[in-house]
Protein backbone atom coordinates (compact mmCIF):
# COMPACT_ATOMS: atom_id res chain seq x y z
CA UNK A 1 0.00 0.00 0.00
CA UNK A 2 1.37 3.43 -0.55
CA UNK A 3 1.25 6.16 2.02
CA UNK A 4 -1.80 8.09 0.45
CA UNK A 5 -3.92 4.68 0.33
CA UNK A 6 -2.82 4.13 3.99
CA UNK A 7 -3.64 7.67 4.99
CA UNK A 8 -7.30 7.43 2.62
CA UNK A 9 -8.00 4.01 4.68
CA UNK A 10 -7.18 5.29 7.65
CA UNK A 11 -9.82 8.70 7.60
CA UNK A 12 -12.34 6.77 5.94
CA UNK A 13 -12.00 4.32 8.74
CA UNK A 14 -12.13 6.87 11.11
CA UNK A 15 -15.33 8.76 9.50
CA UNK A 16 -16.87 5.20 9.62
CA UNK A 17 -15.91 4.56 13.78
CA UNK A 18 -18.36 7.13 14.38
CA UNK A 19 -21.46 5.03 13.36
CA UNK A 20 -23.77 5.02 16.58
CA UNK A 21 -25.22 1.58 15.10
CA UNK A 22 -23.11 -1.96 16.28
CA UNK A 23 -22.32 -4.71 14.58
CA UNK A 24 -20.44 -7.83 15.93
CA UNK A 25 -19.49 -5.31 18.43
CA UNK A 26 -18.00 -3.14 16.05
CA UNK A 27 -19.32 0.26 14.26
CA UNK A 28 -21.78 -1.26 11.21
CA UNK A 29 -20.32 0.76 8.90
CA UNK A 30 -16.68 0.47 10.27
CA UNK A 31 -17.16 -3.29 9.90
CA UNK A 32 -18.77 -2.96 6.20
CA UNK A 33 -16.04 -1.15 4.96
CA UNK A 34 -13.61 -3.69 6.19
CA UNK A 35 -15.44 -6.46 4.46
CA UNK A 36 -15.70 -4.37 0.89
CA UNK A 37 -12.03 -4.43 1.10
CA UNK A 38 -11.78 -7.95 2.03
CA UNK A 39 -13.92 -9.11 -0.95
CA UNK A 40 -11.79 -6.85 -2.99
CA UNK A 41 -8.42 -7.81 -2.31
CA UNK A 42 -10.37 -11.98 -2.99
CA UNK A 43 -12.02 -10.51 -6.86
CA UNK A 44 -10.00 -7.92 -7.91
CA UNK A 45 -6.64 -8.27 -6.26
CA UNK A 46 -4.55 -6.43 -8.61
CA UNK A 47 -7.59 -3.12 -7.85
CA UNK A 48 -5.98 0.16 -8.50
CA UNK A 49 -5.81 2.64 -5.39
CA UNK A 50 -9.08 4.86 -7.10
CA UNK A 51 -11.04 0.93 -6.80
CA UNK A 52 -9.91 0.11 -3.78
CA UNK A 53 -10.40 3.43 -1.86
CA UNK A 54 -14.33 3.20 -3.80
CA UNK A 55 -14.72 0.06 -2.03
CA UNK A 56 -13.87 1.01 1.31
CA UNK A 57 -15.67 3.99 1.24
CA UNK A 58 -18.83 3.21 -0.13
CA UNK A 59 -21.24 3.31 2.89
CA UNK A 60 -19.18 6.09 4.40
CA UNK A 61 -20.87 7.85 7.16
CA UNK A 62 -24.42 6.71 6.11
CA UNK A 63 -26.15 6.40 9.37
CA UNK A 64 -26.13 10.53 8.65
CA UNK A 65 -28.75 10.07 6.29
CA UNK A 66 -30.97 7.46 7.60
CA UNK A 67 -33.86 5.52 5.99
CA UNK A 68 -36.59 6.75 7.47
CA UNK A 69 -35.93 10.13 6.66
CA UNK A 70 -37.69 9.11 2.77
CA UNK A 71 -40.60 7.80 1.86
CA UNK A 72 -41.49 3.93 2.82
CA UNK A 73 -42.02 2.85 -0.93
CA UNK A 74 -39.79 1.83 -3.54
CA UNK A 75 -39.50 5.49 -4.92
CA UNK A 76 -38.37 6.74 -1.75
CA UNK A 77 -35.97 4.05 -1.71
CA UNK A 78 -34.59 4.74 -4.90
CA UNK A 79 -34.30 8.52 -4.30
CA UNK A 80 -32.31 7.66 -0.59
CA UNK A 81 -29.86 5.35 -2.45
CA UNK A 82 -29.28 7.77 -5.30
CA UNK A 83 -28.81 10.66 -2.28
CA UNK A 84 -26.61 8.03 -0.50
CA UNK A 85 -24.37 7.44 -3.72
CA UNK A 86 -23.87 11.08 -4.17
CA UNK A 87 -23.00 11.84 -0.37
CA UNK A 88 -20.82 8.64 -0.19
CA UNK A 89 -18.81 9.94 -3.49
CA UNK A 90 -18.38 13.35 -2.57
CA UNK A 91 -17.09 12.76 0.96
CA UNK A 92 -14.56 10.12 -0.17
CA UNK A 93 -13.27 12.41 -2.78
CA UNK A 94 -12.66 14.88 -0.44
CA UNK A 95 -10.34 12.86 1.75
CA UNK A 96 -8.50 11.85 -1.56
CA UNK A 97 -8.26 15.18 -2.07
CA UNK A 98 -6.87 15.85 1.51
CA UNK A 99 -4.38 13.05 1.38
CA UNK A 100 -2.92 13.98 -1.96
CA UNK A 101 -4.84 12.20 -4.85
CA UNK A 102 -5.27 14.09 -8.46
CA UNK A 103 -8.40 15.32 -9.46
CA UNK A 104 -8.58 12.76 -11.87
CA UNK A 105 -8.35 10.20 -9.57
CA UNK A 106 -11.20 12.22 -7.31
CA UNK A 107 -13.41 12.41 -9.74
CA UNK A 108 -13.01 9.00 -10.62
CA UNK A 109 -13.71 7.45 -7.33
CA UNK A 110 -17.02 9.71 -7.30
CA UNK A 111 -18.16 8.24 -10.21
CA UNK A 112 -17.75 4.55 -9.48
CA UNK A 113 -19.26 5.69 -5.69
CA UNK A 114 -22.43 7.03 -7.68
CA UNK A 115 -22.69 3.47 -10.27
CA UNK A 116 -21.68 5.52 -13.05
CA UNK A 117 -21.27 3.08 -16.02
CA UNK A 118 -22.02 -0.05 -14.63
CA UNK A 119 -21.53 -2.72 -17.38
CA UNK A 120 -19.23 -0.09 -19.47
CA UNK A 121 -16.90 1.03 -16.99
CA UNK A 122 -14.29 -1.65 -15.86
CA UNK A 123 -14.01 -0.51 -12.50
CA UNK A 124 -17.53 0.73 -11.59
CA UNK A 125 -18.45 -3.12 -12.23
CA UNK A 126 -15.77 -4.16 -9.94
CA UNK A 127 -17.00 -2.09 -7.27
CA UNK A 128 -20.55 -3.04 -7.80
CA UNK A 129 -19.30 -6.89 -8.17
CA UNK A 130 -17.38 -6.42 -4.90
CA UNK A 131 -20.87 -5.25 -3.41
CA UNK A 132 -22.64 -8.18 -3.98
CA UNK A 133 -20.15 -10.74 -3.20
CA UNK A 134 -20.13 -8.55 0.47
CA UNK A 135 -23.95 -8.47 0.52
CA UNK A 136 -24.11 -12.27 -0.19
CA UNK A 137 -21.62 -13.27 2.66
CA UNK A 138 -22.56 -11.37 4.92
CA UNK A 139 -25.90 -9.50 4.43
CA UNK A 140 -28.43 -11.77 2.49
CA UNK A 141 -28.95 -14.48 5.10
CA UNK A 142 -30.51 -12.12 7.70
CA UNK A 143 -32.38 -9.86 5.36
CA UNK A 144 -33.72 -12.59 3.39
CA UNK A 145 -35.72 -13.81 6.51
CA UNK A 146 -37.48 -10.03 6.50
CA UNK A 147 -38.86 -10.87 2.61
CA UNK A 148 -41.65 -13.02 1.18
CA UNK A 149 -39.96 -15.96 -1.47
CA UNK A 150 -41.28 -13.90 -4.45
CA UNK A 151 -39.53 -10.77 -3.02
CA UNK A 152 -36.19 -12.41 -2.62
CA UNK A 153 -36.42 -14.13 -5.93
CA UNK A 154 -36.95 -10.67 -7.54
CA UNK A 155 -33.77 -9.34 -5.88
CA UNK A 156 -31.85 -12.04 -6.66
CA UNK A 157 -32.43 -11.95 -10.07
CA UNK A 158 -31.81 -8.14 -10.37
CA UNK A 159 -28.98 -8.44 -8.69
CA UNK A 160 -26.82 -11.33 -10.38
CA UNK A 161 -28.08 -8.61 -13.57
CA UNK A 162 -25.63 -6.21 -12.67
CA UNK A 163 -22.93 -8.37 -11.65
CA UNK A 164 -20.02 -9.32 -14.56
CA UNK A 165 -20.27 -13.07 -15.70
CA UNK A 166 -16.99 -13.17 -14.05
CA UNK A 167 -18.29 -12.59 -10.49
CA UNK A 168 -21.53 -14.61 -11.21
CA UNK A 169 -19.48 -17.71 -12.38
CA UNK A 170 -17.57 -16.66 -9.22
CA UNK A 171 -20.88 -16.47 -7.03
CA UNK A 172 -21.27 -20.39 -7.89
CA UNK A 173 -17.97 -21.24 -6.90
CA UNK A 174 -18.00 -19.60 -3.42
CA UNK A 175 -21.79 -19.60 -2.17
CA UNK A 176 -24.79 -21.89 -1.92
CA UNK A 177 -26.98 -20.49 -4.10
CA UNK A 178 -30.12 -23.01 -4.09
CA UNK A 179 -31.71 -23.79 -7.31
CA UNK A 180 -33.85 -22.08 -8.98
CA UNK A 181 -31.84 -18.60 -7.52
CA UNK A 182 -29.01 -20.25 -9.01
CA UNK A 183 -29.86 -20.13 -12.30
CA UNK A 184 -30.13 -16.39 -12.45
CA UNK A 185 -25.76 -16.40 -11.68
CA UNK A 186 -25.48 -19.01 -15.20
CA UNK A 187 -25.20 -16.81 -18.45
CA UNK A 188 -28.35 -18.77 -19.84
CA UNK A 189 -30.18 -17.53 -16.49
Amino acid sequence: MTQKLDQAFARIDAANAEDPHLEDGQPAELLYGQRMTEEQRALYPDASEPLQIACRGQHIERWKLPRKDYPDDRKGYLAWRVEQGRRHAARVAEIMREVGYDEAEADHTEKMLRKEGIKRDDEVQAMEDVAVFTFMRHYMAPFSETQTEEEMDRIVRLTARKMSPMARARALEVFSVPEPLAAYFRDDG
